[in-house]
């Protein structure tokens, strides 16, 4: 099976990450005027895109890897034809009222500060950067070795990498707030209180300064 088939088919089958997205897509969609267009950064195979496009918002949908974007053209066929989702090569290739990252994109990348950099010249003044993150709260990871070697490392540098191949970053919020200024300044932080502890993953909303 095709890789973006098999994450297409596993993401859209496991009941936590459908309520995750359905919260993600609702955020996005509330925060959205009529007719606002939006950059889908991390995309995927489309499942965020398409339904930005069903309510009416032209977006743009930048995905790196190659696998994901074949399956993204395979499912957003339909809006691709109608220019409803705009396949880009480059975040700098449009411009728009918001970005959004779905599922722990931003958690790929060692830093931020030139990626906020870069996505300042991508979102239109007062729009926002909704992204959905690794909440490094979260306590169901405490079964893990890693985690429990790495909260030292966390608390001083407000970050730490797990020490795998796929070198996935941990980051406390302040850290990703300090990295967006000042061309963006955290709105909103998602969820509060005891949510940190158990939920898996973090929304985090910034409004371009």
């Amino acid at each position: 099976m095709h890789i973006g088939e098999q994450y297409h088919s596993f993401i859209l089958s496991s009941r936590r990450d459908r309520r995750v997205r359905d919260r993600f897509q609702k955020m996005v969609l509330n925060l959205l005027a009529d007719g606002d267009d939006v950059l889908d950064f991390g995309a995927g195979t489309g499942i965020d895109a398409k339904a930005y496009a069903a309510s009416g918002h032209k977006t743009f949908v930048y995905e790196p890897a190659e696998g994901m974007r074949d399956y993204l053209a395979h499912h957003c066929h339909e809006e691709i034809t109608r220019e409803a989702v705009v396949m880009v090569g480059s975040p700098l290739a449009c411009k728009v009222h918001a970005v959004t990252a779905n599922f722990a994109v931003l958690n790929y990348f060692a830093d931020h500060d030139a990626l906020f950099e870069e996505l300042s010249r991508v979102v239109r003044r007062d729009g926002f950067v909704l992204v959905n993150m690794l909440n490094p709260y979260y306590l169901g990871d405490a079964r893990y070795g890693w985690w429990r070697k790495s909260r030292m490392r966390l608390m001083r540098n407000g970050r730490y990498a797990i020490p795998s191949e796929s070198r996935i970053h941990h980051f406390l919020p302040r850290t990703v707030a300090r990295a967006a200024a000042p061309y963006f300044r955290l709105e909103r932080l998602t969820p509060h209180g005891l949510g940190l502890a158990t939920d898996l993953f973090m929304f985090l909303l910034f409004r371009r300064a």
